[in-house]
């Protein structure tokens, strides 16, 4: 799938779309930013409830390509900001992270996803 695919999702708004034809290929869940910086795949997208520009930073220096901020949260100035300087995309739902992720996961046709 593609960062604009991420907008044709039940439920997902977007707030900035950046770079629109890269290839998503996998997905990460999580709000410990540490954890994510360490773990994420390049190339995904991340879900979180974490909306503050510090998401960006991590997601910049981890090679994720669009986030995406669950439960309803509202996406700061500065985090917009720091997303359009990153090239990285924001979207965001009213979904729990966890509707978020199934809506992903069966875009990238992972519903096998979480099996080795």
């Amino acid at each position: 799938m593609h960062v604009q695919d991420l907008a044709a999702l039940e439920g997902f708004k977007t707030e900035h779309c950046e770079l629109e034809n890269l290839e998503i290929t996998d997905a990460y869940c999580g709000d410990l930013l540490s954890d994510v910086m360490g773990n994420a795949p390049s190339g995904s997208v991340l879900v979180t409830i974490q909306a503050h520009k510090n998401t960006v930073a991590v997601a910049s220096l981890a090679g994720i390509r669009a986030l995406v901020i669950c439960n309803n949260r509202s996406v700061p100035p500065d985090m917009l900001e720091a997303a359009k300087e990153e090239g990285i995309s924001i979207f965001t739902t009213k979904d729990t992270q966890f509707g978020a992720s199934c809506k992903i996961a069966k875009a990238l046709g992972r519903l096998d996803a979480g099996t080795p």
